[in-house]
């Protein structure tokens, strides 16, 4: 689908829980070049006009770029021309990128703004020594993208061309660029923690220093007004905190069935009370909690009916053509009966998980973690480095405040023989454990989705399941009860890759897959150009009693406190999706929906 030129590309907000009132997008037409031997800088492409022209922000191996490059490239270049409005003046100048794929290079004004590792997590420059108000500017990226190294990349092929569950690559610019004026002194992300036990929200508001005699002022609203306000010093703590409990008569739930969302203004104001900085956000009012087997929301059993959402469009990649694709990715999957998404090998932008907000949509937030398995044998295949904790913490900052997120879950299919000696795989999963749970206290934690379980603390326990069969599905799980959970093993040599069960509830976080593309209806799998679990399903019929038996042995097991089946839509090759890569629907989906929405054994013990 093209874009239309006579709007800007992906105009909306990109913070929409962090907002300012002032702002300036940067989408758009940019100069651009491929720098496949990485010698851009000896060649002086920081400081002349590039050779081509790419639209911003959409990845160069995408249609909607212009570019529609998909073989490797190492490196790339973006060039475009900046004013800072002149109205700014007196303000700091925040540059944003909300990703970049892999590593950044920022010159401002010919001078160097900084630099970020990791293709998933958003990152901010001060270039306000480098762009003074009213004056043409040059800002120019480097982005480095190398094929063979060690990196977190997701879903994106090591490979020419996309193969099995992964899929064309992502380089360089893949979410909005933009500016904001801030203060000296400014507000940094809060942190708004709902307490349902306390019929409050606890706020943090880190500020960028503190401010004699300040004092930051938070408010809470609902459709009839104000429910709430406090205040605290600015002067003591560099991240001030105070608690703010909701009358009884205002309480309102944040849940999947009345997705309510307190609107929450946060001001900095100085010792005559004159404004500072002002950010508007928003929170819902919800806990998530564990008894037994069983998470709860609110105090309930909510069984988490889940697809794996890969996020992939045929014509933007990674990034959706519009903010409209992001709603409506939600709403398909509402529509076929889930109530929640794990996002998968990829951090989703932030204006996916707004909507996600606004309409009681359960997510659980993860990394694109795929990139660094040699896959030279099973027992230190795994080299994750240091950069994986880093953006994952760049992840969490992020998007801890949103109520949809009802866990985290920061590696995927692990797999390593567990050995007698303590591997990097082991180092970096205890400390992305460890890094999350310092962070966030509230939510459960997944040490990692299925394969190779290393941390014992960990909250939930897992495990993915693609046997197309319903009977020996069920003969699979049939030991949960008796702790004795399904569990993956080496193909190798049939020995668990995980560290032992310890009685935590249990889901299968990937099942189904189940293959089917009606163009290939009569055809020989062998010879097939498409790729699925299994053995593919041979018409519609089959289609839906493997998936109403699948999705029968999950849901009517009361040990079971969820799934998540693989998935919502086609990708590339991958022909399991429930919808066509397009998002046209490949089956009756009220016989889906019906499948699913039938009450889960967990909801009633």
């Amino acid at each position: 689908m093209p874009v239309d030129e006579t709007r800007q590309p992906r105009e909306e907000y990109p913070r929409p829980q962090f907002r300012r009132d002032r702002w300036l997008n940067l989408n758009g037409r940019w100069g651009f070049e491929i720098d496949n031997g990485d010698s851009g800088l000896d060649r002086g492409l920081q400081d002349t006009p590039l050779s081509g022209e790419i639209l911003v922000p959409f990845a160069p191996e995408s249609a909607l770029s212009g570019i529609d490059e998909q073989d490797f490239m190492r490196a790339v270049w973006y060039r475009r021309t900046i004013t800072v409005p002149q109205e700014w003046h007196g303000s700091r100048v925040l540059l944003h990128f909300g990703a970049v794929d892999h590593d950044t290079t920022v010159w401002v004004g010919g001078i160097e703004a900084g630099r970020h590792r990791g293709g998933f997590s958003s990152f901010t420059f001060d270039i306000t020594d480098a762009a003074s108000p009213g004056t043409q500017v040059p800002l120019v990226v480097r982005a480095r993208d190398e094929p063979d190294a060690m990196q977190a990349r997701g879903k994106q092929s090591r490979e020419y061309a996309p193969r099995a569950a992964k899929y064309l690559r992502t380089t360089g610019i893949w979410q909005t660029v933009w500016m904001e004026p801030v203060p000296a002194t400014a507000i940094r992300r809060p942190r708004i923690t709902p307490n349902l036990a306390g019929r409050s929200f606890d706020v943090e508001v880190p500020l960028s220093a503190n401010l004699v005699g300040g004092v930051v002022r938070v408010t809470v609203s609902d459709d009839a007004g104000e429910v709430v306000t406090g205040e605290v010093r600015a002067d003591l703590d560099l991240a001030p905190r105070l608690g703010l409990v909701l009358s009884e008569e205002r309480v309102r739930l944040w849940s999947t069935t009345d997705p309510f969302l307190y609107d929450v203004r946060i001001e900095l104001r100085d010792a005559d009370g004159r404004l500072v900085d002002r950010v508007e956000s928003y929170a819902g009012l919800r806990s998530v909690g564990i008894t037994g087997k069983a998470v709860r929301i609110n105090g309930e059993v909510v069984f988490q009916r889940l697809v794996l959402d890969q996020g992939w469009y045929p014509d933007g990649l990674m990034t959706a053509p519009s903010d409209a694709d992001l709603v409506r990715d939600i709403e398909l999957s509402l529509a076929a009966g889930f109530n929640g998404a794990r996002l998968h090998q990829k951090v989703f932008e932030e204006r996916f998980l707004h909507h996600a907000d606004r309409l009681g949509y359960l997510v659980w937030g993860e990394f694109g973690d795929w990139g660094c398995n040699t896959e030279q044998g099973e027992t230190t295949n795994q080299q994750p480095d240091a950069s994986y904790v880093q953006e994952w913490l760049e992840v969490l900052e992020r998007d801890y405040s949103h109520p949809s997120i009802i866990g985290w879950c920061p590696l995927n299919e692990t797999w390593q023989a567990y050995g007698d000696r303590i591997t990097a795989l082991d180092d970096v999963m205890r400390a992305m454990f460890l890094a999350t749970k310092a962070f966030d206290t509230s939510r459960p934690v997944l040490d990692t989705s299925g394969y190779a379980h290393r941390v014992p603390e960990s909250d939930v326990y897992d495990s993915h399941d693609y046997e197309q069969d319903p009977h020996a599905f069920a003969a699979n799980h049939a030991r949960l009860a008796e702790g004795e959970p399904y569990v993956n093993r080496s193909d190798a040599t049939g020995e668990p890759w995980s560290i032992a069960y310890r009685g935590q509830p249990f889901f299968v976080s990937e099942f189904g897959g189940i293959w089917w593309n009606p163009a290939e209806a009569g055809r020989a799998q062998s010879a097939s150009g498409s790729w699925g679990y299994g053995d593919r399903v041979r018409d519609l019929e089959e289609f839906y009693t493997r998936f109403e038996g699948l999705v029968a042995v999950l849901r009517d097991d009361p040990e079971m406190f969820g799934y998540c089946y693989t998935q919502l839509t086609d990708v590339f090759q991958e022909q399991n999706g429930l919808y066509r890569f397009d998002r046209m629907p490949k089956f009756d989906l009220a016989r889906i929906r019906a499948a699913q929405v039938r009450p889960a054994a967990i909801e009633h013990r």
